[in-house]
């Protein structure tokens, strides 16, 4: 957190860099994944270059770090007995891999729910670019606008399974 260089009169440190390229990298990543699913087949027939394993696994990674750096970081801070926080966060992955089958197969039978994640992550990037310039958003705030936005978006999808036709 201590300043590593200024630009214009405004300190910048270490954890600002992580934040705004992060937030950049969410930016840029889900933004190109929303242009690539509103392009269609169109756009995958004009590209013929396939992501490669190391390209794929450096973007995990990226992905991790941006999403987990900061939380643990402020998580480790509020505990005093780092034993709980290694024992939570072990946990919580293992959660993670229990459901993540089931939140696979949901995203796919349910694709607007993927279109509303990435704009989610759109809205997380442009959140750490902001927070690395030292701009405030109350949190309660996104959270609210996120919540809102996945209960109107089950209620479409209820809407749509009740309108469709049954099979015989």
């Amino acid at each position: 957190v201590e300043p590593l260089f200024s630009v214009f009169s405004h300190p910048v440190s270490g954890r600002d860099l992580i934040l705004m390229g992060g937030g950049l990298f969410l930016i840029v990543k889900s933004t190109l994944e929303i242009h690539e699913k509103l392009e269609g087949e169109e756009h995958e027939k004009s590209s013929n270059a396939a992501p490669g394993f190391w390209n794929i696994i450096v973007q995990i990674v990226l992905l991790d770090l941006v999403f987990s750096l900061d939380s643990v970081i402020t998580a480790v801070g509020l505990v005093s007995h780092i034993e709980i926080m290694i024992v939570a966060i072990v946990i919580s992955m293992i959660i993670m891999i229990m459901f993540a089958g089931k939140v696979s197969d949901f995203i796919h039978k349910h694709p607007t729910i993927k279109m509303l994640a990435l704009s989610f992550l759109l809205m997380i990037g442009l959140l750490l670019l902001v927070e690395g310039f030292h701009v405030a958003v109350p949190k309660g705030y996104v959270y609210f606008a996120m919540l809102f936005s996945f209960a109107v978006e089950m209620l479409n999808i209820r809407m749509r399974n009740k309108n469709k036709p049954v099979k015989e």
